[in-house]
């Protein structure tokens, strides 16, 4: 039976995972993001921008897998497991769910390739292309979308929604999405878990639906301020139209009342000399009355 000889690991990899590990055991918050289209010049960038808080450590996957598990975290190996494909090691002491935030912002949008997977879907706005005539009408034509032509240009006649979300980028849609400008595709550092105070945290756990929030926090606005104003209850934001509605409401009291003050006086005085006018017309109305029949 032929022996098997064990190869002998390099001294330069055993240093690499044990810098590993005392890094990512320095830090409280150890996320694992996707490299998935982002290129070289962006993750420099990153890194520039971020200024190792959160630090970046990119590694071969067997060599963080390794730091993970001989890391003195509890249960931080478990994130071995979710590493595939091409992963970064992200090391911060902030919130999970404020790296995450941090991230999202981070994202730009690039130009789609031909096999790229739509993320969102890709609407060509109506107006002025900038195109002169020419193959890009009949281009155009194939993608499904209506044109005119105005000034020399060809005009997008509506807004076209010419790939959906989770449609395969096609030659003909990212040729002429390269021809006018438009760089459909985000990208960017997506964490797929995280480790915090001795849990995971899944992908699903860490996502900010930033849209969502922004909403929320304005509907919560609106009816805070509508119940302060109802009850009149005085704020810096409502103080002005609350002595606005006071005022108003203070006066057509004072008005109804007759009470005369110094912005009522002269309306009291036009509505007692209405009634007056009114009152007298309907004095002579009867006497004219009473005359007549004394006639007869």
């Amino acid at each position: 039976m032929a022996t098997v000889l064990k190869r002998e690991v390099p001294e330069w990899k055993k240093k690499k995972v044990n810098e590993l590990v005392e890094v990512l055991d320095s830090y409280d918050v150890v996320a694992i993001a996707d490299l998935f289209k982002v290129r070289a010049v962006q993750l420099q960038n990153l890194r520039k921008k971020f200024q190792n808080d959160p630090l970046i450590r990119v590694a071969k996957n067997l060599q963080t897998k390794l730091a993970l598990k001989r890391s003195k975290k509890p249960g931080v190996g478990k994130l071995s497991e979710m590493i595939q494909g091409s992963s970064v090691l992200i090391l911060t002491n902030m919130n999970p769910l404020k790296l995450s935030l941090l991230l999202y912002k981070s994202k730009i949008n690039v130009a789609a390739k031909a096999g790229d997977t739509v993320q969102n879907d890709i609407t060509l706005k109506a107006g002025n292309t900038g195109l002169p005539p020419g193959p890009a009408i009949s281009e155009f034509r194939d993608l499904g979308v209506k044109t005119k032509i105005e000034l020399g240009s060809i005009f997008i006649v509506s807004n076209t929604v010419v790939a959906k979300r989770g449609d395969t980028v096609t030659p003909k849609l990212a040729s002429m999405l390269s021809k006018l400008g438009v760089k459909p595709l985000e990208v960017g550092l997506s964490l797929k878990a995280a480790y915090y105070n001795g849990s995971i945290l899944t992908e699903e756990q860490l996502h900010v639906d930033v849209d969502s929030i922004i909403d929320d926090l304005v509907t919560a606005r609106n009816n805070a301020f509508n119940l302060t104003f109802v009850i009149a209850y005085p704020t810096k934001e409502n103080i002005v139209l609350l002595l606005r509605k006071a005022s108003s409401e203070a006066k057509a009291l004072a008005l109804n009342s007759a009470y005369p003050t110094t912005e009522t006086i002269h309306a009291i005085l036009a509505m007692a000399h209405a009634h007056g006018v009114s009152l007298l017309q309907k004095v002579e109305v009867v006497s004219g009355k009473k005359a007549s029949q004394e006639k007869t």
